[in-house]
Parts: structure tokens; sequence; C-alpha cells
């Protein structure tokens, strides 16, 4: 069934905003400008200020959602579901793993590659099944695991390759990238958790999606906002790039705005992509399929990564290539989208029904699950 000019749009938008996230949160690492007190030129390295940003997007998604429900509201037969009524401090413990997730990511864009940031995000499929069967009771098919099997493989080939690019990346050191790559796994563990307890305590409560996310975003920009204060007096030596080498200056980040504001268009460019990128992943669950939406998250990948050589931001590798694609291949396994290739085949068609069997509606729960804890992206 061909797509509508409608769902193209979402299509479209989603992988456009997606790519923009990332890429534009990597441009605004990559400027230098002076600081306050004449401080000399240094790099922008202020990720808990970007993490601000990112869950100010979040919270534009609360607005849009009143927006619609109001527009809704007036038509002569209303349609948008807007769910029950909850507690909003469900949403509280998932906002504070999302919040130090996306942070601790942040800090990692600081250390790596765009490429190698997007690819080693797929980690979160491993530990969201082993969350998912220790505290959800949740049974994976065999598929499911020779995904995850598929995906610790992949990001073993994505590390191999970043760490043979350190020696020749003059922007990274390669313990910087070393780093910077386990950051982002040890991210992946804290997304899961976050996955595990939006089904456990919060969908059960059918909260429509754009709520949800708004809600979160709340939680996030308003926590992390007053956490800045003290970070600004935590001093924590080299790991620091700012010239007072605390955890967050803000006031720096801030001048720097002032001196180049450029910054600033890439920090926009971060809030507003997150916003429209939800609504946009929310969109394609809904008009297309879950399934689609994971495709279309995956290319994203190859975007960014497309982009980043492009503008000069890393170097081609081999190693990185096949890492995408064995991350690609597990991520379709763990998805399920070997299903309709392997339905066609008449030896293999009784291996799916098994499959169907054994767990019913399961993979398409999952995928939406996944699919949620993309838009929050960081």
């Amino acid at each position: 069934m061909a797509w509508t000019k409608y769902q193209l749009f979402l299509a479209g938008l989603m992988l456009t905003t997606g790519s923009i996230n990332t890429l534009s949160a990597k441009w605004a690492d990559v400027f230098t400008a002076k600081g306050c007190n004449d401080d000399p030129e240094h790099a922008f390295s202020h990720p808990f200020v970007q993490a601000v940003g990112m869950f100010l997007g979040e919270l534009s998604c609360l607005a849009v959602f009143y927006i619609l429900l109001c527009h809704d509201r007036r038509s002569p037969q209303p349609k948008m579901n807007p769910g029950q009524s909850f507690n909003p401090l469900l949403f509280f413990p998932p906002a504070m793993c999302d919040m130090m997730a996306t942070s601790i990511m942040y800090v990692a864009l600081n250390m790596t590659s765009a490429s190698s940031f997007q690819m080693l995000r797929g980690a979160v499929i491993i530990f969201t099944g082993l969350l998912s069967v220790a505290f959800l009771g949740r049974r994976l098919v065999p598929s499911q695991w020779v995904g995850i099997l598929t995906t610790i493989l992949g990001l073993v080939i994505v590390g191999l390759a970043d760490f043979f690019s350190g020696h020749h990346d003059d922007k990274h050191k390669l313990s910087d990238v070393i780093t910077g790559d386990l950051l982002i796994i040890m991210a992946q563990v804290i997304v899961s958790v976050q996955m595990v307890l939006e089904e456990k305590f919060v969908y059960k409560h059918d909260v429509h999606p754009l709520r949800a996310v708004g809600t979160e975003g709340f939680f996030g920009f308003f926590v992390l906002s007053l956490l800045l204060i003290p970070m600004y007096f935590i001093h924590v030596g080299s790991f620091s790039d700012n010239p007072r080498h605390v955890l967050e200056d803000a006031l720096d980040a801030f001048c720097q705005i002032g001196h180049q504001p450029l910054i600033l268009l890439a920090l926009l460019g971060n809030t507003v992509s997150i916003a429209f990128f939800n609504f946009a992943g929310i969109s394609v669950t809904k008009e297309i399929s879950a399934t689609t939406r994971m495709v279309l998250d995956s290319l994203r990948t190859l975007v960014i990564w497309v982009v980043s050589l492009g503008l000069g931001w890393e170097q081609f590798h081999g190693l990185q290539v096949l890492g995408f694609l064995v991350l690609l291949v597990g991520t379709g396994l763990y998805n399920g989208l070997h299903r309709p290739l392997l339905a066609r085949i008449p030896c293999c068609a009784s291996m799916v029904n098994t499959e169907d069997e054994s767990s019913p509606g399961e993979r398409e729960r999952l995928l939406a699950d996944g699919s949620v804890q993309a838009d929050d992206e960081s």
C-alpha cells in the first residue's frame, strides 16, 4: 500500500529532525569563543546547558498537546483521546533517569564522534531486553536473543573503529574517545531503567504520548536548571574543559554565546528539532507503524555519519561501516523486521508463526516502547 503525502511528510520530518538533533549538538561542541572576564578562546563544552535546552524542547511537547486538544474540542466531532487523569509525579523517576542519561551522553558527545555517538546508542536494546525479562516478566523470542548478541558484536566493531581512529584524530585523544564510548553505553543502562519504569508505572495510565514526553521534559528542565547552580561551584579538575574547571559554568556558556551567536543557533536547532522529532515520531507510529519508526531511526544514523564525513568532523573507517551494518541487523532482528521476509518463505513461515504464538503482540509493544525513548534524545 502506497504512503500518502502526509505519511511521507511525517517520515521525512522524523528523519530530518532526528539527524539535526545530534548534528546540532555536535556543531555547538566544535565552536570556540571567548568566555567571561576576557578569558581566552576555548571550546564550547557545556553538556549540562545543552541538556537543559533538550528538555526545553521536550517541554514544548506539552504546549503542543494542549493546543491540539483545544483545536480538537472545537471541532464538531472530537477525535483526540486526552487519556485518563494521572498523578504527574509518576513521571518524576523516569524523568530523572532521562536527565542523568542525557547529561552523560552530551558529556560523551564532546569526546567522540557524532556517528559513533548515534551508533553506540543502539546498546539500549541489550539492557532494555534484559531488564524487561528481569523486572517485567517478559519472555524474549529466539530472534530477539540473536538480535541482542548481534548488537553486542556491532558495538565491539564500532569500539574497535574508534580505537584505531583515535590515533589519527587531532580533535580527540584516544583516551577521550574510549571514555566517551563507555559513557554512552553506560547511559544506555540508565535509559533502559527509564523505559522499564515507564512501562511498569506510567503506560498503564493511558497517557497521551505528547503529554508524557512533555511532563518528563518539565521535570527534567526544572530540576537540571536548579542543579546548574551547585554545578557552578563543584570543581572537577581536568575532567571539565571550561576555564574554571567546574562541573558546569552556565555563565561562561552565555558569555561564549554572546561572543559567538552561531552557538545559539546550534542550541536552538537542538531544542526545536527535539520537539518536532517527538511529534513526528509519535505520528509515524500512529499513521504508519512502529516498525517504520525503527527503520527511520536507523536511517538517521547513516545520515549523521555521511554529514559528519562531509563536514570533516571525522574520517572514514571501514570498520565503522561494518559496525553500522551489524548493528542494523541486530536492531532488525530484535524488533522483528526479518519476519515479513521469512513469512514469504514456506519453510520458514511456521517458525514465524511459532514466535507469534509464544509472544502475541509482544514485539509491537517493544517497538513502541523503544521508539518512545528515541524521542527523548537525546
